[in-house]
């Protein structure tokens, strides 16, 4: 085969210590360096003196980040690449085999990289991510809370549609004080909830004892704490997502796609998906909404999604799927598919939609046009005047159609 990299580097990269082969026309060398920053720096040091122009590794777990960060500082071209798409033959695996073949791919041009954003879309996508695992934290707790009101044959949350809601939470907080009167707790109510002081003070009619006082106080606070940690990590992403308002505008417009989603979105793909991705299939195939390849002697067979960038596969779907009731395209295009395939595809459907959508209003900068509830109805108009016919003359109608006068 071709030489197309003079000079590469391939690493074996793990926890405490890395193997690195140089391959340049002179011939191969190997080293091993531990990943502290002081032998990383040596590490460098010894790829300049070989004057290699890339690098390559494995994308394992986090190891890779401290590496790439000197290298992205020194200049040097770098390729983080799947290791399921560059394992060798069993029975010939060692460290320093695998840092060789990695070099001898990387010299070859057969390595394909993995989206690696700049340093600061890294940080985004950190505290984006973080953000998400504190909601996801903070509702866990919620559920936690409702375990305890069963333990205590308290049934609130059969009356009041929101637990953490404020008459709710008032409530909550005057049990975890001490407070056992159901017709105390039940005036905590406000608004429409006054309506339901009679049902309010039979579901508040529980045997609360001193552990269940002090699971709540405990979990409240918790999740009070997980509420500020949430506003302050809102604000930082907010921050740093300032310059890049109008694309969060442009994915907000999208229905089921709210402003947290569009931050996610953002930090996800970046702010220039045209360079990253050249099409909208591309972009799709990357965040794993597409269904991978099985083909045999001519016959497509069925086959999974690929496995894409979890986090952005997940927001998509949840999202998806708060479109269900929804009276627009994306509703229609949810409903239509759940009744042949079923509600999981279905959600993966309309996350696909809303991915394609998202590359098409961020790479021509307009915000989403909604095609409407009846698109599907209006391309299909013709199919759906025959099978009505059909249907009423087999009910033993007659029927002749008229189509109307041109106004």
């Amino acid at each position: 085969m071709d030489i197309i990299i003079e000079r590469s580097c391939g690493m074996d990269v793990h926890k405490d210590n890395i193997t690195a082969c140089v391959m340049t026309t002179e011939g191969k060398e190997i080293k091993t360096f531990s990943t502290k920053t002081v032998f990383l720096l040596q590490l460098i040091d010894w790829i300049k003196e070989h004057k290699c122009s890339h690098v390559a590794m494995e994308s394992t777990s986090v190891y890779w980040k401290p590496i790439v960060n000197l290298l992205e500082a020194e200049g040097i071209k770098f390729l983080v690449v799947n290791a399921q798409h560059m394992k060798a033959l069993p029975g010939r695996k060692t460290d320093v085999k695998d840092a060789e073949w990695i070099a001898q791919l990387l010299r070859h041009g057969l390595l394909k990289a993995s989206y690696i954003p700049n340093r600061n879309q890294r940080e985004l996508r950190e505290l984006v991510r973080y953000r998400r695992s504190i909601i996801e934290e903070r509702a866990r707790q919620i559920n936690r809370i409702q375990k305890v009101l069963e333990g205590a044959n308290i049934k609130l949350g059969s009356v009041v549609s929101d637990i953490m809601g404020v008459s709710a939470k008032e409530m909550l907080r005057a049990i975890a004080d001490g407070e056992e009167d159901p017709e105390k707790l039940a005036s905590f109510a406000r608004r429409t909830l006054k309506k339901k002081k009679e049902e309010l003070e039979l579901s508040l009619n529980g045997y609360i004892h001193n552990h269940q006082r002090m699971m709540l106080k405990t979990i409240l606070k918790h999740i009070d704490f997980l509420t500020e940690q949430i506003d302050m990590l809102d604000q930082e992403v907010a921050q740093r997502l300032s310059s890049y308002q109008e694309d969060i505008e442009r994915l907000d417009s999208i229905p089921g796609v709210a402003t947290r989603m569009a931050e996610q979105m953002m930090a996800e793909l970046g702010n220039n998906v045209k360079a990253q991705f050249p099409t909208s299939a591309h972009m799709c195939s990357w965040a794993g909404l597409v269904p991978g390849h099985n083909e045999s002697a001519g016959k497509r067979k069925s086959s999974k999604t690929k496995k894409g960038n979890k986090y952005l596969k997940s927001a998509l779907i949840e999202a998806a799927h708060s479109v269900k009731g929804s009276k627009n395209y994306l509703g229609a295009l949810y409903r239509r598919t759940a009744s042949r395939k079923g509600k999981k595809k279905a959600g993966i459907v309309v996350a696909h939609a809303m991915l394609r959508i998202a590359y098409y209003l961020l790479t021509r900068k307009e915000m989403y046009v909604d095609l409407g509830e009846d698109y599907f109805d209006k391309q299909r108009q013709q199919s759906i005047v025959r099978h009505s016919l059909r249907r009423l003359e087999s009910f033993g109608y007659v029927v002749s159609i008229k189509e109307p006068e041109a106004s």
